[in-house]
Order: C-alpha cells, then structure tokens, then sequence
C-alpha cells in the first residue's frame, strides 16, 4: 500500500511537473546562452522548484486552516484546475497557468529565467503545487508518516531527474524532437485527467459524507 501510494505520488508530480516536455521550451528560452549560465539557469530552475513545492506542501495545511479551507473543497477547486491544465496538455498545448509570451518578453535578465518563468511557474506552477497540498492533506489526515515522507522524496526525485534532463537538454531535444515532447505531453495529460477527475469525485464524496447526505 506505502509502494503503491510512494509511486503513484512521483507519476502524478512528474506528470504535472512534465520536464521532458518542458525541454524543448528550456531549449528556446535559453537559446545563444553560454553552457555555463545555462548551467546557472539550470541550478535556478531546480532550487526554485524544489524549495516551492516543499515550501506549499510543508505550510499548506497552515494555509487552509487560515483561510478556513476544507479538503473536500481544495479536492475539488484543484481537480477542476488541475483538469483544466491536462486538457491543455491533451490538445498540444502549453497550459495558460504555465509559460506565456508575456513572461518570456518581461524576463529580461539572462539568470532570472531560472526563476520567473522557467522555475515558476514552468516547472513550479499552480497545478503541481495543487497536486503537492492535496497529497500532503491527504497523507496528514490519515496520520501516514511514510506517505508524508514519499511525497517529499517524490518531488526530490521528480527535481533530480528534471536537472539531469535539462543538463542534457541539447541531446534530448535532438533524440525526442517537438513532435517526441507533444506526443509525451499528451500522454501525460491522460494521467493527470484521470487523476484531476478522482479529486473532484473524492471531494465531492467526502463533503456529502461530512454533510450526512450518503
């Protein structure tokens, strides 16, 4: 039960992180730098992302008991989010929650790319810190020590195989090509659907069960 929640924790965080996809875009943002500031960008991106998704799923609780947010109704807010960013994803497309125009044009500074837009909200965006909350919630209220930690263990993982990639970024955009990284993209949007839709049925279950309705 701990291996299968530890796996299916990583193939959703990676999916909705999805840096094979992301390669490309790192790709032509990054393009006429030299390999050493790319490598600079690149340590931006993973620091980045890693320090938000442990930062939202360490503080995340804190965050609903303040705003007096349930489970139930985060499941469900993030699982209409999170549909909305596979369907994206199923049609080719960059979702509008992640990297636009307009955050290429604003980036102005060679080195802060690592931050804003590639580390955020690129590989760091709301639909991954949504998955980490709900993950996290999820595992507390079970009181599931070993979860808790998977999920840690699984954006550690997701960081590492990220930095790997982007710091062989050149061959694997040669190797995978765009039409390689949509057809994966794609791929990975069914996953994240399917997992988008048993937020928002869970949630739904449990505010009918919390309100005596079933």
């Amino acid at each position: 039960m701990v291996l299968e929640f530890a796996v299916g924790a990583f193939a959703t965080i990676f999916a909705i992180v999805n840096p094979v996809a992301n390669v490309p875009i790192f790709e032509a943002v990054t393009d006429g730098y030299s390999q050493d500031l790319k490598r600079r960008v690149i340590y931006k991106i993973c620091l980045v992302t890693l320090a938000t998704l442990f930062v939202f799923g360490i503080f995340g609780q804190w965050i609903f008991n303040i705003y007096g947010i349930t489970i139930p109704a985060f499941k469900v807010a993030g699982g209409l989010l999170l549909f909305s960013v596979a369907y994206d994803m199923l049609h080719g497309k960059t979702s509008q929650t992640k990297l636009n125009k307009i955050d290429e044009e604003q980036a102005s500074t060679a080195e802060v790319v690592g931050i804003v837009p590639l580390g955020i909200p690129l590989f760091a965006g709301p639909g991954s810190i949504t998955i980490v909350m709900i993950l996290v919630s999820e595992s507390i209220g079970d009181g599931n020590l070993v979860n808790l930690v998977s999920i840690f263990l699984a954006i550690t993982l997701t960081v590492i195989i990220s930095y790997l990639l982007l710091m062989n970024s050149h061959r694997v955009f040669a190797f995978i090509g765009k039409s390689g990284a949509m057809a994966f993209t794609r791929i990975m949007g069914i996953l994240l659907s399917a997992v988008a839709v048993n937020f928002v049925f869970s949630g739904a279950l449990q505010f009918l069960q919390e309100a005596g309705l079933v």
